[in-house]
């Protein structure tokens, strides 16, 4: 018969923990609280300054993520779905509560809310979700609602097969995500859709531009650094552009495409001394139009994906208007990932922080909910 450990919370608790095969004794902390969250067979600490959380972190390197979001501490599914069927039922909506909720909570829970929600109400929670919100704040809410990869599934869906083609979108994620997340998202794609992604990319693009996809879509980037390669691609680039009349754009897309970012990193640096600029500066130099954009992208993902995002979150926002698609796209989708560090990113390269840039380019529950995914004000 299975037990179940009660909630505690006591003044003065002492826990012995095993490590390294020894018992480590660990202080007197005061208003330690344990709880039982699902899965069953764990319990967590939640004490900020308890050095067993530390440990664990230690131990277990996903615990110390670099996002804003993370998975709550005394989460329980059917609590968090009656709060939020009662803020949408009868007159009016709290939309604060579901804000206040919903960007508390890692995805994962999310979905398992979703699902409880569906049990106890017999009714889709992100449904309801829609019908009671509206406008950008209902994008943002939904968007936090669905899973990541589904998510990239669903925008480079829109992107292809809505009026026009969404370019800005295809290089923002086919140039940021991991090989392993686009193999997910192809496989996602195929089973959301029943059609090939890549059929669909090629489809709607052309020239250049379509190579540049097509290659990334592989998602098999050679592994860690080829030191017998570094000078010869640099060599290869400048040859390609700044040594050439005319542009070999195949050099640019064959190398930007295939090494890993560890060998484009040096290989850039390699550059700088033979040609004497910046890779980014040549590139704006010998391409143009959308493989401009998408070799940019790839060079910026390789410096540095959180970096990358800054600067897009930066121009979603700068001047007349607010890019709010991919001031969505970006909040939702890094919340849980590197968002600490697309905010330390922003701080250095602007003279403002992200969350006053949100704060003074948004309104409403919408500037509410992107602040709390934001996390914190780097002023």
């Amino acid at each position: 018969m299975k037990t179940t450990l009660p909630m505690i919370s006591t003044s003065i608790v002492f826990i012995r923990v095993w490590f390294n095969t020894r018992l480590s004794p660990v202080k007197f902390y005061p208003t330690l609280t344990l709880f039982h969250p699902t899965p069953p067979q764990r319990f967590c600490i939640q004490r900020a300054n308890c050095p067993l959380a530390s440990r664990l972190k230690k131990r277990n390197p996903t615990m110390a993520g670099r996002g804003t979001v993370k998975a709550f501490g005394g989460f329980n599914a059917s609590d968090d779905a009656a709060a939020l069927n009662k803020a949408m039922k009868g007159l009016g909506t709290d939309e604060d509560t579901i804000l206040q909720l919903l960007t508390a909570r890692s995805n994962n829970q999310r979905q398992e809310i979703k699902a409880t929600y569906k049990t106890l109400f017999g009714k889709d929670l992100v449904d309801d979700l829609k019908s009671e919100l509206g406008g950008k704040f209902e994008t943002l809410i939904v968007a936090l609602m669905t899973p990541p990869i589904t998510y990239d599934v669903e925008q480079l869906r829109n992107a292809i097969k809505g009026a026009g083609t969404n370019e800005k979108v295809l290089i923002e994620i086919l140039a940021s995500r991991t090989p392993h997340q686009v193999r997910e998202i192809i496989a996602g794609y195929k089973q959301e859709y029943d059609d090939d992604l890549e059929e669909d990319v090629t489809g709607d693009t052309s020239g250049h531009f379509k190579r540049m996809l097509v290659i990334l879509l592989q998602a098999s980037r050679q592994q860690g650094v080829q030191e017998g390669n570094i000078d010869s691609d640099a060599q290869a680039l400048f040859a390609a552009g700044e040594q050439k009349y005319g542009t070999d754009e195949e050099q640019f897309i064959s190398i930007l495409g295939n090494r890993s970012d560890a060998h484009l990193r040096r290989v850039f640096q390699a550059y700088m001394k033979l040609s004497g600029y910046e890779i980014e500066e040549s590139i704006q130099r010998e391409t143009s139009g959308n493989l401009k954009e998408v070799l940019l992208a790839v060079v910026k993902c390789a410096r540095g994906v959180p970096a990358y995002f800054a600067e897009m979150l930066y121009y979603a926002m700068k001047g007349a208007g607010t890019d709010d698609q991919t001031l969505i796209r970006i909040m939702a989708s890094r919340s849980e990932v590197d968002m600490l560090d697309i905010r330390a990113e922003f701080r250095k390269m602007f003279a403002t922080s992200l969350h006053a840039m949100i704060k003074g380019d948004t309104s409403g529950d919408y500037r509410k909910a992107l602040l709390l995914l934001c996390g914190g004000d780097d002023a």
